[in-house]
């Protein structure tokens, strides 16, 4: 059974159409990051609609597989810093962590709520989904971007797709997700996050950062095929294989030390206010696009 894509939450200021939808195809729930013309830039709005999918999807014992895309030519450009639809500033119902909210709040008390709530806390929150995620990516995946394809479980890319976490031209340690290490190794972690560069589908593939490459016109049939697979596959034994694996990568040091880089995260932001006067050090969205 195929359902249509319906909206899971209220467009965001400013536009006209939800953010995200939500769809399934047999046992595969599909949610679609649907802001095209900003890249499918993650917004607050964003991020809870997303939440509300995947609960959604976790709760409905027909679903066994959630596959995440991204509406347009791109999967994501990474957060919102610029559009329209930008909301900062606005209060959301905390549901990652028990933290006060970040309004009303000012210099580093501010940030760190904001950012431990909607961007680490989330997906770590979405890694913990009982159900096999896959990640659908085409065209860009920046900074942002990644976090939403690294807490899924499997990525399949399209021959077009490329990755990159250029904030270390912010004076930033990585995105706030920081995986890293483990998704590409360290050693090219180090060159990744120094370079900024953009990283090409194949070459994410030959260090283990992706699943699959497929032809372009190939990525949703390609991936809804591979979901289909997957749920052939008994509800338990998917959880607890995931949770197996998902529990042996902390082992090895994941959930740590993303504590510790996200403390540094939050010292480089603390640091570019007191220099710069801004906290991303005076970049802004074209700036960033610029250079990816």
């Amino acid at each position: 059974m195929t359902t249509q894509a319906e909206p899971v939450s209220p467009p965001a200021a400013a536009e006209e159409e939800p953010v995200v939808l939500y769809e399934t195809h047999g046992d595969t729930a599909v949610v679609t990051m649907n802001r095209p013309s900003y890249r499918n830039a993650q917004n607050g709005v964003m991020t809870y609609a997303l939440d509300d999918a995947f609960y959604r999807a976790a709760a409905d014992d027909d679903v066994k597989v959630v596959v995440l895309r991204g509406s347009g030519k791109h999967f994501s450009a990474g957060h919102d810093i610029g559009t329209p639809g930008r909301d900062l500033d606005v209060a959301y119902q905390r549901r990652a962590g028990l933290w006060w909210s970040h309004v009303d709040q000012v210099g580093a008390e501010s940030r760190f709520a904001r950012e431990q709530e909607v961007y680490l806390g989330m997906c770590r929150r979405w890694r913990e989904m009982p159900k096999p995620m896959i990640a659908a990516v085409q065209g860009a995946c920046i900074a942002g971007g990644l976090m939403l394809a690294w807490c899924c479980d499997l990525i399949v890319a399209s021959e077009d797709a490329f990755f990159s976490d250029p904030v270390v031209k912010m004076n930033i340690p990585g995105v706030e997700y920081f995986a890293h290490p483990w998704v590409m190794g360290a050693r090219f972690a180090k060159e990744f996050l120094f370079l900024g560069e953009r990283v090409p589908a194949r070459r994410a593939y030959e260090l283990g950062m992706i699943n699959h490459v497929v032809a372009t016109d190939e990525l949703e049939s390609f991936t809804l095929d591979l979901a289909a697979r997957i749920g052939t596959m008994p509800r338990l034994g998917l959880a607890l294989t995931k949770k197996a694996v998902n529990q042996a990568e902390d082992l090895m040091g994941l959930h740590a030390g993303m504590d510790a880089s996200f403390a540094l995260h939050h010292l480089a932001h603390a640091h570019n206010v007191e220099t710069s006067g801004d906290s991303v050090n005076g970049l802004d969205a074209k700036s960033m696009r610029a250079a990816n």
